[in-house]
């Protein structure tokens, strides 16, 4: 497997997915599942993130892609829960 570090200037930069070095059927059912947005062949930088921890679950611990979209999910919602509470513990 060949993991691939990419540098985005933008936010907003979007990159084609015949870049990304990943079988298409993988990103097609990404897509189906709701974790990637893929538009006119290309993926926005705010979804490469995502990706990349999709993909290591998968390669690094051998969860299915299913699975580790669902590890994923749960992640960012911890992630978002814990800066909802950093808010709350900062307006005290």
């Amino acid at each position: 497997m060949t993991l691939y570090r990419i540098y985005y200037h933008s936010v907003e930069e979007r990159l084609p997915i015949s870049e990304l070095g990943i079988h298409p059927d993988i990103l097609h059912s990404l897509n189906e599942l709701g974790m990637l947005e893929i538009s006119g062949g290309t993926i926005g930088s705010g979804d490469l993130r995502r990706l990349y921890q999709i993909m290591r679950i998968k390669n690094f611990l051998g969860v299915n892609l299913n699975g580790a979209s669902i590890i994923v999910n749960l992640m960012e919602r911890i992630e978002e829960l814990e800066e909802e509470l950093d808010r709350i513990k900062r307006k005290r």
